[in-house]
């Protein structure tokens, strides 16, 4: 099993095969308007507009799970991202990444990658995953950790084949 076997919720109701994603490294991330990490936008973007023609793909899954920091609806949250930081990666609807609603994704990137302490469950918004070419979960990062600090693992990342 690997990523790609999952199906995502896309906004608008539609969903999207995370086998499209297939031979790119990726970078998920659990996100929130509202938050003092917020900001890491600007470092996600940065990232994505340097390493996407290389075969990173970011994929961002708004969260309203801790502190109610995403209350917005899709467009609301699109319209954010887009103004305020120039998100150009996709952005999937909104979803729990806790608790017995959470998306089958992020469970599955929980059991493959623990947190501190072996803690499986996300403590906070902008946790994020690094999976190499192959569907692998490498890494997970807590939010403390900017996406510019991910630059070398990328690079590494990006330089394995398929």
């Amino acid at each position: 099993m690997s990523v790609y076997d999952f199906t995502v919720k896309m906004p608008g109701g539609g969903a999207e095969a995370m086998a499209a994603h297939q031979g790119k490294v990726l970078l998920v991330v659990n996100t929130a308007s509202k938050c003092g990490f917020t900001p890491q936008y600007k470092g996600l973007e940065a990232l994505y507009r340097q390493y996407k023609d290389k075969g990173l793909e970011i994929l961002a899954f708004p969260c309203n799970q801790f502190g109610a920091q995403e209350p917005g609806d899709a467009q609301e949250i699109q319209n954010f991202c887009s103004l305020t930081y120039d998100v150009s990666f996709p952005l999937a609807a909104k979803i729990d990444v806790n608790g017995t609603d959470e998306d089958p994704l992020w469970h599955y990137l929980k059991q493959q990658q623990a947190g501190l302490l072996g803690s499986r469950g996300i403590k906070w918004n902008f946790t994020k995953f690094l999976v190499d070419r192959k569907g692998n979960v490498v890494a997970r990062h807590g939010p403390q950790v900017k996406p510019e600090a991910l630059a070398k693992d990328i690079e590494k990342l990006l330089a394995e084949a398929a």
